[in-house]
């Protein structure tokens, strides 16, 4: 029976607590570097727990991030997952220019690439920021070599979000758009993937969005997560508002044992194997 399970793919997005977009009127960016950086010590968690549930994934990392724990792409690489680029800097695509977004994912893949000794093929964009207002970033992304992104999700959100764009992988150009995956009900797109909706909902729900775009549409899901989302002791951001609060705090202590549970009722691969296999 588990030899007919689709195989879905499994992500996280390497950044750390402080550079969260919704930080950024709270946490300059010069501030970064003095910031207690709890990144590697999450990674450890989380490769060990991809370990124990025998699973390999892609690791979507910032720039910033490899550039000061390169170990932190090595160990990934040794231990069989997939390196794919989050941008240098996390600097949300609609924020920037066509040049100066090149010059970012250009810069991010040859720092990635050159860490890791392979291809990166695979981007995504901070807070799924590619939409109607810049798809211009395709453009940017397929000169920059890259052969997929997921950066973009398919509902409302208030802080991004594309409602009309397609469900499922679908080309752009010569370049593969892999979004993350939604579950459509009541005429609307409602989100199935991303660490704080999976921390909000009972599992329960969770787990049955999911194998309902398994069984009932026939499709891989892309499931995403990060790496501070597992971390209930990580310092607390002060001067935020109560919604912003609730959204990066809540059940951070549940997050671990929910993962673990996640990969046991699911098959789970990294994007380049489930996506580009024979390509």
């Amino acid at each position: 029976m588990d030899g007919e399970r689709l195989t879905n793919a499994l992500t996280i997005d390497v950044e750390d607590y402080f550079q969260v977009s919704a930080f950024a009127p709270h946490v300059a960016r010069s501030e970064w570097p003095t910031r207690e950086c709890r990144v590697e010590r999450n990674m450890d968690r989380i490769l060990q727990l991809l370990d124990d549930g025998q699973t390999k994934a892609t690791f979507f990392t910032l720039g910033w991030i490899a550039e000061r724990y390169p170990q932190v792409v090595r160990r990934a690489i040794d231990n069989g997952h997939e390196i794919a680029s989050h941008g240098y800097g996390h600097e949300r695509a609609h924020d920037q220019g066509p040049e100066a977004f090149f010059a970012d994912i250009r810069l991010a893949k040859l720092l990635l690439e050159d860490l890791s000794g392979c291809e990166v093929k695979g981007y995504r964009a901070p807070s799924f920021s590619i939409g109607t207002r810049n798809l211009w970033a395709f453009d940017c992304l397929e000169r920059a070599g890259y052969r997929y992104s997921s950066s973009i999700y398919p509902i409302r959100h208030d802080h991004y979000g594309m409602p009309d764009a397609p469900r499922f992988a679908h080309r752009v150009g010569n370049l593969l758009e892999i979004p993350a995956t939604t579950v459509r009900m009541l005429s609307r797109n409602w989100p199935a993937s991303g660490g704080g909706y999976f921390r909000l909902m009972p599992y329960s729900l969770s787990r049955w969005m999911l194998q309902r775009v398994n069984d009932g549409d026939g499709a891989p899901a892309v499931f995403y997560f990060h790496p501070w989302e597992i971390d209930s002791e990580q310092p607390r951001i002060e001067g935020i508002d109560a919604r912003t609060r609730f959204r990066h705090y809540v059940n951070l202590d549940r997050m671990e044992g929910r993962l673990r549970r996640l990969i046991g009722d699911f098959r789970w691969g990294r994007m380049d194997h489930v996506f580009l296999a024979g390509q």
